[in-house]
């Protein structure tokens, strides 16, 4: 959609609104240049991790492993 300056003035909540719902984008012409105005989804924080690798061979073998040897019992804490 492309409308003047005056006209986003005059509609300019409704017409942002509309942006939002709908996702289209409106061009506005002002001095012979266009300004587009656009929703953009927010990234989320958890995008910008990193997936690793944390556990190098088999997660069941964590299970059965025996950590009494490891344990000193008070002197641990």
């Amino acid at each position: 959609m492309k409308i003047t300056a005056t006209s986003f003035r005059k509609n300019l909540y409704a017409l942002l609104d509309r942006v939002i719902e709908t996702g289209n984008p409106i061009d506005i012409e002002r001095k012979g240049k266009i300004i587009r105005i656009l929703a953009i989804e927010p990234k989320s924080k958890l995008s910008n991790l990193k997936k690793r690798d944390v556990i190098n061979g088999n997660p069941e073998d964590i299970i059965s492993i025996d950590w009494s040897n490891e344990w000193k019992g008070d002197e641990n804490l």
